[in-house]
């Protein structure tokens, strides 16, 4: 369906955001963008990364002050030389240190490069405050990029990994602490108020409230009953449980999140791939032309100096590095995803929100996603002189053999089964419904295509009923038949409603029976409804749909609609919690069941592509004025870092601000 990327490795530039919880800190190749991993979660940790740069502007504030306003007569010569070079090599030794490195992995034209060059020949025209004053700003900047993407990465982890690292196993009637990897399937855990699911189970217990925020981002409180499943992270509220594992701790639904989150970075949205694309053709073009901006003036410009025109070449490298863009668009993507997993949206790919950005038309299933999924019998209307309790028995009796939400409700209606029927030659017709020989004759339960299929005749208009409609039929004839109705969600309505603000199209699409289809899409107001459909019949429609070059997102359940998940340029699975399938299959998880999620979900992709080109457009823009102003000798380095540094900070926080947001 989706093409996913292979991770490239970084060629250029800084350190790029990447997903790496058993590192809490960003990292490069081979370190952060001075080659070394920094534990930020540690004690000291932001002082360590602020040592070297604290050393080199003391240093550094030390030459200016003996320079401009003491002016002792010793401070001249090789000894005013060294105190530079000395203030120089805390934050400039480092990034030497990486270009050479770059070098001899065959990336020539890296930002390391470019910076070692610039300040370098810095120090070869007598420029010494502004060449560490270059470096120090630069390390700054690295720094605050190294903070801003291992906060991104800890928050994310924070949010989903709400694991314990111990439970309490009740063995023998005695409770003792094991770590909870070591937990078996079938071990039976204690768990106490306060205390967080360590691994997926069913309740032993009769019932119990949880908080259930950390995997859906829903506040309220989730009451399960004996025999419902328990999830890894879930917080228990009110009473001391009893939780049967179930899945193994690597098997959870919540390590299976981790992983997909972890992995979200493979999946490289366009703009991110053309920038780093973009960077390593820009990088060696931007070299090549500050050596033509020192050395082709001698040719046309009279009293030609060539220090003054190496000043300007150098201020152009410093001026050209692409840091802010290599930078703050994938950390922008990254924030996003943190966004949606805050509120229970689970996006495996920044391509993914950039394709939620554009999308025009979202498709929908109906059962379970816009209605409850849980359906209630309304009528039973049989002829006259059917034993209606003695048919009800045997239409319940051969539900059992299905595990539709329909037959769920019949068995609710009609209770405990109390004769005893014997069921010979039971099937399922696909599409249609349910048939066995009951007493020796046969049994019919499904849509009335059913009885066309079986030539029983009827004297209904099917066309006249609003709900969904259950076709009985005994001994070839027509018995009669059961209304069942499923409730719309409470947030349906307002899902629509945010949908057509953001001038997206709905279309519903459904195996249930027109009327009902209908029904629904008039009380919420979606767009198009087509009902009475195949799983073949949805594809077509989705085709027609894609024919009008519209970008589609369908809304499903990610496993029983796979054909048309494939399709769409997005797929979005409601209720991802409970289905493995489901987490595979979709692009986008929604945890909980809830449609509102989704214009959240279209939301969060807009603010995240409206923050990615604005920090492109700042980065284009200042430095596109400040190259020509270097170049033609009016910016120094002081501007040249105001460029580079002061332009990749500002794109940072404004793509860290998405992480903020309230949606």
């Amino acid at each position: 369906m989706h093409q996913h990327h292979e991770h490239e490795k970084k060629q250029n530039c800084c350190c790029e955001p990447e997903v790496d919880f058993k590192k809490p800190s960003p990292h490069c190749e081979d370190g952060d963008a001075h080659g070394h991993h920094h534990e930020l979660q540690q004690d000291g940790g932001v002082f360590k990364l602020f040592l070297p740069v604290l050393v080199s502007f003391i240093l550094l504030a030390t030459s200016l002050i003996l320079d401009h306003f003491v002016q002792p007569t010793w401070f001249s010569g090789w000894i005013r030389s060294m105190f530079y070079i000395v203030a120089y090599l805390p934050v400039g030794l480092p990034v030497l240190k990486e270009a050479v490195e770059s070098i001899q992995n065959g990336d020539v034209f890296s930002e390391f490069l470019l910076m070692g060059i610039a300040t370098v020949g810095a120090f070869a025209i007598g420029e010494y405050p502004e060449a560490v004053a270059v470096m120090l700003f630069y390390a700054v900047g690295e720094i605050f990029q190294t903070i801003a993407v291992s906060r991104a990465q800890n928050n994310i982890k924070a949010l989903l990994d709400q694991r314990p690292d111990q439970v309490n196993r009740i063995q023998d009637g005695k409770v003792q602490t094991i770590p909870a990897a070591q937990a078996q399937i079938g071990d039976l855990l204690q768990l106490k108020v306060g205390e967080k699911v360590g691994l997926d189970g069913i309740l032993r217990s009769k019932n119990g409230a949880f908080n259930t925020a950390a995997l859906t981002g829903e506040s309220k409180p989730d009451t399960k009953y004996q025999g419902d499943a328990v999830l890894a992270g879930m917080i228990n509220l009110n009473t001391v449980t009893e939780i049967e594992v179930t899945t193994a701790y690597s098997d959870s639904k919540l390590s299976k999140i981790l992983e997909m989150v972890q992995n979200a970075t493979t999946q490289k949205a366009p703009t991110e791939l053309f920038i780093r694309k973009f960077a390593r053709i820009y990088t060696p073009i931007v070299v090549l032309l500050a050596i033509a901006i020192s050395l082709l003036p001698y040719f046309f410009v009279q009293n030609y100096q060539f220090s003054e025109w190496l000043y300007r070449a150098l201020v152009f490298l410093v001026i050209s590095c692409p840091c802010a863009l290599v930078i703050s668009i994938p950390l922008g993507y990254f924030g996003g995803i943190g966004a949606a997993s805050r509120n229970g949206i689970l996006v495996k790919g920044s391509s993914f929100l950039d394709t939620l950005a554009n999308i025009q038309n979202v498709v929908m299933d109906k059962t379970g996603t816009m209605t409850e999924g849980v359906f209630k019998v309304q009528d039973v209307v049989f002829n006259r002189n059917i034993d209606q309790t003695h048919m009800l028995q045997m239409v319940s009796a051969l539900e059992k053999l299905s595990t539709h939400p329909v037959a769920t409700a019949i068995h609710q209606h009609v209770g405990e089964l109390t004769l005893d029927f014997v069921l010979k030659e039971a099937e399922e017709i696909a599409g249609h419904g349910l048939k066995a020989t009951v007493e020796d004759k046969i049994l019919l339960v499904g849509n009335f295509k059913l009885m066309k299929k079986f030539d029983v005749d009827y004297d209904i208009d099917p066309a006249s009923i609003i709900y969904t409609t259950i076709a009985v039929a005994y001994d070839n004839q027509f018995v009669g038949y059961i209304t069942i109705a499923d409730e719309i969600k409470a947030d349906a309505q307002s899902t629509i409603d945010q949908l057509k603000a953001l001038h997206v199209q709905t279309t519903m699409l459904s195996g249930d029976k027109n009327t009902v289809v209908q029904h629904v899409a008039r009380q919420l107001g979606i767009d198009h409804a087509f009902g009475d459909l195949l799983p073949e019949d949805k594809v077509a429609k989705v085709k027609d749909i894609k024919a009008r070059n519209e970008t589609v997102a369908f809304v499903g359940d990610g496993v029983n609609d796979a054909p048309v998940v494939a399709l769409s340029d997005v797929g979005i699975a409601m209720g991802g919690l409970g289905s493995d399938a489901t987490i595979e299959t979709a692009d986008i998880v929604i945890q909980d069941d809830k449609p509102s999620k989704i214009p959240v979900a279209i939301h969060i992709g807009k603010q995240t592509k409206k923050i990615v080109w604005q920090n492109i457009t700042l980065a284009f823009a200042v430095k596109a004025i400040v190259l020509i102003l270097g170049a033609g000798g009016v910016a120094t380095m002081w501007e040249a870092v105001f460029a580079d540094v002061g332009v990749s900070l500002l794109a940072i926080m404004n793509a860290i601000r998405i992480q903020r947001m309230r949606f």
